[in-house]
């Protein structure tokens, strides 16, 4: 049983992921001298860092439009890694730092090699789309794989798009206004938009591999590696959310945002999430 269990996962995982993992283990390892580092630095390192590997490790495989998809996960990277070196440095953002920083106190010693691996492990799932298009690539690239691709990119470049924006409007806002909740451009429409343009990039890179998808392993590490990212943006979402009622809970200008604002997703009439069971949090 063990044995077949085995021989399957060797069959299914590319031998190059386990360099891709170790390249994660070794960025994440920022983690011990912070503990947020793990998901916020060590998760932006790694993100970029497995995409540049996987791009040269598979250099003879790749096409325009598979190359554009490792492009898109190395910007995500990058932008994601230089906004948060910023947040360690702007003094707007002090608060967030202080709830950081707060959550990791009292992590037990031996808890985080477990984050440490878990995290890494979540990273090469969530960047398997790109591996197992540039994998499929190098032996002959299955029918519908251009299509996919066509549209997850389009889908993924949409969401990093919203992000970045999201991302700029609240930095410029806060630096003006760092003791006021940003409520401008794309604040109007939803609470969170750069939480939303994260769950949209990564469904559009799930989406862009679809068709590269050949072993129902490879369906059970990206649809896992999805899902625990969308719930994990959900999470951070009850976070922000909890932190600003607290912030600025007092203010009725803010308690008539969040009342007409949806918190997550525009258009649609959820205004918060507390309710709402969130197991990766």
């Amino acid at each position: 049983m063990l044995t077949d269990i085995w021989t399957h996962i060797v069959q299914a995982v590319p031998p190059e992921a386990a360099w891709l993992f170790a390249i994660a283990l070794l960025i994440s390892a920022l983690g011990f001298f912070r503990v947020v580092w793990f998901v916020s630095l060590g998760y932006a390192g790694s993100i970029s860092a497995i995409a540049l590997v996987s791009a040269w490790l598979f250099r003879d495989a790749l096409t325009p439009w598979s190359a554009l998809h490792g492009l898109l996960l190395v910007i995500y990277g990058v932008r994601l890694g230089s906004y948060l070196v910023r947040r360690e440095i702007l003094p707007a953002y002090a608060p967030a730092r202080e709830d950081a920083k707060q959550r990791g106190v009292g992590v037990k010693l031996y808890i985080k090699p477990l984050i440490w691996i878990s995290v890494a492990l979540l990273y090469v799932m969530m960047t398997a789309p790109f591996l197992l298009i540039v994998t499929e690539a190098r032996a002959a690239a299955p029918a519908g794989l251009l299509i996919s691709q066509m549209v997850g990119i389009a889908i993924a470049a949409s969401g990093l798009g919203l992000e970045a924006w999201a991302d700029h409007q609240k930095s410029s806002y806060k630096a003006k206004n760092p003791k006021r909740w940003c409520d401008v451009g794309l604040y109007r429409w939803v609470r969170c938009p750069n939480y939303l343009g994260e769950m949209i990039f990564w469904i559009g890179s799930f989406v862009a591999g679809m068709s590269a998808y050949d072993h129902w392993l490879h369906w059970v590490a990206v649809v896992a590696g999805l899902i625990c990212i969308e719930l994990i943006m959900m999470g951070s979402t009850k976070r922000l959310e909890s932190g600003q009622l607290e912030r600025y809970g007092q203010h009725e200008d803010y308690v008539r945002y969040i009342g007409s604002v949806p918190v997550l997703f525009p258009f649609v009439p959820i205004y918060t999430l507390k309710n709402i069971k969130v197991y990766l949090e």
